[in-house]
């Protein structure tokens, strides 16, 4: 089985057919969800995603866009957060100067926000990296001799430093769909190196939909082709890629129940 590590249930171009998601996620073999929080002021519109379905969890969190509205200054409401059982994850947080709809400050004290939340609770953090790699994982680092957390960088699509930074403090890497795109040969050539045990696969849905699928709505049912391409650059059968993330996403996601996904 599947479980796409990073998808936002609640956006407007899947929370229209939230039935028709989720059976089609089934078919394809996806067997489980993580529904990501952006916001503080929408969170509980995700949270009852989660509630509805046994296999879908969700996170809290606000995204660096989001910074300048909802950055956090305590890790007070995330914790308070983390107390429903649904909740097994901190964020998604980090830094985006691409766009920069936040000034840097501001995303950054919120980033270390989060990590405080993580390390409080013991939840991992999702991490987006956009632009500011170098930023991203000098605060890593840095909050990391402060006391150690767990957590994954998402959707990634950096360069080696970025990898390396990561998988030495113990991160995950998740994978999404870009690494089918034609472009993005030096992504596949980073994804080769990193070890199968620390790999998982998203779809960052309704984004970013993969070959075949590029130029339509992204949607959980296509991370079965992400993990396809996955398992090509590994060089293992999709059926161990499936098995190895899977077990991937519950060892760092503990608080979600793989049996809920039987």
């Amino acid at each position: 089985m599947l479980i796409d590590s990073h998808c936002h249930l609640d956006f407007p171009e899947l929370a229209g057919d939230e039935s028709g998601v989720l059976a089609r996620a089934k078919t394809a073999g996806v067997a489980g969800m993580l529904t990501i929080g952006t916001r503080l002021d929408q969170f509980e519109r995700v949270r009852a995603i989660a509630e509805r379905h046994a296999n879908i969890w969700c996170s809290v969190g606000v995204h660096p866009h989001e910074a300048k509205e909802e950055g956090q200054h305590t890790p007070d409401r995330l914790v308070e957060a983390t107390r429903h059982p649904k909740v097994v994850a901190i964020g998604e947080t980090g830094l985006d100067f691409y766009y920069e709809h936040s000034p840097r400050d501001e995303q950054a004290e919120s980033f270390r926000t989060h990590i405080a939340a993580a390390r409080q609770t013991g939840l991992p953090l999702i991490v987006h990296t956009r632009d500011a790699d170098g930023e991203t994982g000098n605060i890593l680092e840095e909050e990391h001799r402060n006391g150690s957390f767990t957590g994954v960088i998402h959707c990634f699509s950096s360069g080696p430093d970025v990898a390396r930074r990561a998988l030495d403090i113990g991160f995950y890497i998740s994978i999404s769909g870009i690494v089918t795109f034609k472009a993005a040969e030096a992504l596949r050539t980073v994804v080769r190196d990193i070890p199968l045990e620390r790999l998982l696969v998203e779809t960052d849905s309704p984004y970013l939909a993969p070959v075949p699928k590029r130029g339509k709505t992204n949607e959980p049912a296509f991370v079965a082709h992400t993990a396809a391409k996955l398992a090509e650059l590994k060089g293992v059968s999709v059926a161990e890629l499936e098995a190895a993330t899977t077990d991937n996403f519950f060892r760092l996601f503990a608080k979600a129940e793989r049996a809920k996904c039987a």
